[in-house]
């Protein structure tokens, strides 16, 4: 019996209009708030590699009763949660110091 990897997948928007499809690496309560790391997700191999070790990181927030993802605005909250993502994602999946700085 073996277990098939399926990734979490979710589709967002940016301010413009185009959409991207992106897979959950992770998500966490911190100081009240809710905080998800994400990758964009590729089928094709080849464009999973160019964008290799990069990683989103976005805020919940709600409007009315709809969760959504957005964007943080503060510096200093997305420096202090991407270095808190960063650390649990490398001993998630192994990754070494190398790649810490690739967090967008």
């Amino acid at each position: 019996m073996s277990e098939e990897y399926t990734p979490d997948l979710y589709t967002l928007e940016d301010e413009e209009g185009n959409e991207q499809v992106f897979e959950m690496l992770d998500a966490m309560e911190f100081e009240g708030e809710k905080y998800f790391a994400l990758t964009p997700y590729h089928e094709n191999a080849d464009e999973m590699l160019e964008d290799s070790g990069e990683v989103v990181i976005l805020k919940s927030e709600f409007e009315g009763d709809e969760e959504m993802m957005v964007s943080i605005d503060d510096d200093d909250e997305y420096e202090r949660i991407g270095e808190i993502f960063m650390k649990r994602i490398e001993e998630m999946f192994g990754f070494d110091d190398d790649d810490e700085e690739n967090f967008s």
